[in-house]
């Protein structure tokens, strides 16, 4: 087993723990070695996060399978932006008892959001005994340790909140990524925005930006493994290096990153409208890898509802970033995020939100009905319309939507895009990709062109899927 921790970093005492671990579990392991079934709930900085769960986990020995039947540790990486989330979560994890009857050796463990929320963590505390370790987002890299005291300790470990220093970034964790060409690189963590209807910022902190140097150089390592779609991941990446003792902008890392030499493409995501720049947009034009893609989230096309939200821009200022955008990027392909009946939005309010879909012509869009956060100001707030109005609210967006996405792709007949194969759909048979725009493209060919970018000229378009011939065969 090798270190993942550098010699002297006062957290070397996690590699003595793994190895540890790794003597129990080989004991304990129902197999010939220890296997962990991991699943991961929410957004992409939860996926990113569960690399490094199990990143860890192969430091300590375990391999990896997909049936919690076949697991001597079983796993949830848990999200809680909305209550659906929530709901499956302890869905899943109630349905873990009859595990765990069958197995009683099997471990079983619950991280993440969730588990950074009080009343999250004291229902599986009290509804759930079976579960053996609790643990929040801001200590993964304890994850050797927490599981050593689990084993040894004869009691339940529950281990939440910031670990000593909250503004602490820890490099040098071992990463399992799930994919071979496409990849997550976080370049910060946490947000400062506290817009009312979020729990983000509670559950994951502060804003912490890492060393460019430090992303620039897990960037250069995969494109040498051959990666071909990197994004980089923040909840405001605009707000990358502003807790820096020498602050970057992210304009500038992403000028760095782009300078690299290979044959890849940049995403990122999430950017805040309130602090997307000019020279964001000026970069992603002049950049040689840089995706024609800028997921732009605006929630409400409503000043008064963006006020209450804490958005901190109003809908000129949105409306006038995305015309700049647009004239200054070629090709681009704007995506959104958009909530759905906040409390005390009006219908008339609403139509605003539609009429700025119709207006912009995005590619797509993902749309939520509001989920009240406990903690936040807006779950407070009078809620009037019943949930069942917003139902109708929502698929009156969604049918906006999907009238512009039509239009849109139907534009896209004829040209010719770079469309990464990313994998062959089991029901049609067709290698599906994405254009650098993110829109799926379906064409024919072998599997040996999985992972690879091929030049597709668009013959037709479905709503928001396109399909394409290899401009070899057009």
């Amino acid at each position: 087993m090798t270190g993942y921790f550098p010699e002297g970093s006062p957290l070397c005492a996690q590699q003595d723990c793994a190895e540890e671990v790794a003597r129990i579990m080989e004991v304990r392991a129902m197999g010939p070695k220890p296997l962990a079934y991991v699943r991961t709930y929410g957004c992409q900085q939860n996926v990113a996060d569960g690399e490094k769960i199990k990143g860890l986990l192969e430091q300590m020995g375990f391999g990896f399978t997909d049936t919690e039947e076949d697991a001597d540790l079983i796993l949830f990486n848990t999200c809680a932006v909305r209550e659906h989330a929530e709901d499956r979560v302890f869905g899943n994890v109630g349905a873990l008892k009859n595990v765990k009857r069958r197995h009683p050796s099997v471990l079983v463990a619950v991280c993440g959001c969730m588990m950074e929320q009080e009343h999250a963590a004291e229902r599986i505390r009290k509804s759930f005994p079976f579960v053996n370790l609790v643990f929040g987002t801001h200590v993964i890299h304890r994850l050797p340790e927490m599981l050593l005291e689990t084993l040894t300790g004869g009691r339940r470990v529950f281990v939440r909140g910031e670990d000593g220093d909250g503004r602490r970034v820890v490099e040098g964790l071992p990463i399992h990524r799930d994919g071979s060409f496409k990849a997550w690189l976080s370049v910060m963590y946490g947000c400062d925005n506290f817009c009312s209807y979020c729990v983000v910022p509670y559950v994951r902190g502060r804003e912490r930006s890492r060393e460019p140097e430090a992303v620039q150089e897990e960037f250069e390592s995969l494109v040498r493994a051959g990666y071909r779609d990197i994004t980089l991941l923040g909840q405001n990446v605009n707000s990358y290096g502003k807790t820096l003792a020498n602050p970057v902008s992210f304009a500038e890392l992403l000028r760095r990153l782009d300078r690299v030499e290979g044959d890849y493409r940049i995403r990122f995501m999430t950017s805040h409208p309130k602090d997307a720049t000019k020279e964001l947009l000026d970069t992603m034009a002049a950049g040689r890898h840089i995706a024609p893609h800028l997921h732009l989230p605006f929630q409400s096309g409503n000043d008064r509802v963006l006020r209450e939200m804490n958005r901190r821009y109003t809908r000129e200022r949105y409306l006038a970033l995305v015309d700049y955008a647009k004239k200054t990027v070629p090709g681009l392909s704007l995506t959104s995020d958009v909530i759905v009946g906040f409390p005390g939005e009006t219908y008339e309010e609403f139509r605003d939100t539609v009429s700025l879909v119709e207006e912009v012509g995005f590619t797509s869009l993902f749309t939520f009905i509001y989920s009240p956060r406990v903690g936040t100001r807006a779950a407070s707030l009078p809620d009037p319309v019943p949930h069942e109005e917003k139902v109708r609210w929502f698929q009156e967006l969604t049918q906006a939507q999907e009238r512009a996405a039509a239009v849109r792709c139907a534009a896209a007949v004829g040209s010719t895009e770079r469309v990464l194969v990313e994998s062959r759909n089991v029901r049609n048979g067709r290698l599906e990709g994405r254009t650098g725009g993110n829109v799926i493209v379906e064409l024919d060919g072998p599997d040996a062109w999985i992972g690879q970018f091929r030049e597709v000229r668009i013959t037709q378009a479905r709503n928001w899927i396109l399909r394409g011939v290899p401009k070899e065969d057009a």
